[in-house]
């Protein structure tokens, strides 16, 4: 039947995304083409490692596979349409996927020689935590685990270009997105992108608002992450404020679940504690903080306020952290102060964001 008129024909389907493809779906689709099992291993190597730009790059493959290969999948979804660098060493990256989404990650260097990969989960957040631009617009969908591990690979391309070059030695997932609302594609894509880069299970973070579902399925898998729970304040009260989803949760659960990751898992939490001037980082917080931790194998880290401009919010005095965090130590917490990177880009904790302008 022909189309109606004035109407355009429907486009062909994109093809897979060759990066969403597990070993297994890579494997029988080699053995439906009688290639040997050994060209899994090259293929991956050449699509992560390596990371080329199209599969006829691919050149210990046969010409015909290379071919099949092109005809069956997409190999790069991603693309950046723009790439910031800060004085402090930090990068920020806002790539562009296949349906013009767009999403930010970034690289953040310290004076020990690290560098940082902070990628994100979802295209925004559905979180709507006071104090974040991630949320400001609110989530549109998931990631893919390809289009998460592309992230991984555009920030080592971009580390590999510095002089001298360099690597990605830590990978935290405090992006964009809540982590656990999106976990399998999460995981699938910690578990492919840290092998890739050869990266250590214990260079990387998940940070979470605190789903106890989702905490207690990473701990079920015998994760060896590090679980990073944005806490910001230690009554439900003043956390339901800042961190809306706490309203259907609440803190007791949200520290249950965190107990028991550590017990199952052996790898102690940290909670995350953004200070906001006037609202969270008065003494009597800190008391209520060590009240919540006290006891427990946490470590605590302060994040003075990164602001956004469309946000009411600012950040506390230097004075007003330190004093803060003494009350933290003097009650027996562990307690690091971030320090502050990136935010010379809007690339720092909580700015990250999906918009094409700087």
């Amino acid at each position: 039947m022909l189309d109606p008129p004035n109407q355009p024909c429907p486009s062909a389907p994109a093809l897979p995304h060759f990066r969403d493809q597990s070993d297994a779906q890579l494997r029988q689709w080699l053995a439906d083409r009688d290639a040997p099992g050994f060209r899994l291993g090259q293929i991956l190597r050449w699509a992560y490692t390596r990371a080329i730009p199209e599969f006829a790059a691919m050149t210990d493959l046969p010409a015909d596979l290379r071919a099949h290969l092109a005809g069956a999948f997409r190999l790069w979804v991603s693309k950046p349409v723009a790439h910031r660098k800060a004085d402090d060493g930090s990068e920020k990256l806002l790539l562009e996927l296949d349906d013009a989404a767009t999403i930010e990650c970034a690289v953040l260097r310290d004076d020990r020689g690290h560098c940082t990969a902070c990628i994100s989960s979802q295209v925004g957040c559905g979180m709507g935590c006071a104090f974040c631009a991630s949320g400001i617009d609110g989530v549109a969908r998931n990631l893919s685990t390809g289009e998460i591990v592309e992230q991984l690979l555009q920030l080592n391309c971009a580390v590999a270009s510095a002089v001298p070059p360099q690597r990605l030695t830590h990978i935290v997932v405090m992006g964009m997105g809540e982590p656990l609302a999106n976990l399998d594609a999460v995981w699938n894509a910690l578990e492919r992108g840290r092998v890739a880069l050869g990266i250590s299970a214990r260079r990387i973070t998940i940070s979470t608002v605190g789903l106890p579902q989702g905490i207690r399925e990473l701990a079920r898998r015998g994760s060896q992450y590090h679980l990073a729970v944005s806490l910001h304040a230690a009554t439900d009260e003043l956390r339901s404020r800042i961190v809306p989803a706490n309203r259907r949760i609440g803190l007791a659960e949200v520290m249950a679940a965190a107990d028991e990751y550590f017990n199952i898992t052996g790898r102690r939490v940290m909670f995350e504690y953004v200070m906001l001037a006037g609202l969270n980082d008065q003494p009597s917080h800190a008391h209520q903080l060590v009240a919540l931790l006290k006891g427990r194998p946490a470590l605590v880290n302060l994040i003075p306020l990164n602001s956004v401009p469309e946000l009411p919010y600012q950040t506390p005095e230097p004075s007003v952290v330190e004093q803060f965090a003494a009350i933290l130590r003097r009650g027996g917490l562990n307690i690091e102060v971030r320090r502050r990177k990136g935010d010379q880009i809007d690339a720092a904790c909580g700015q990250l964001r999906r918009r094409r302008s700087p």
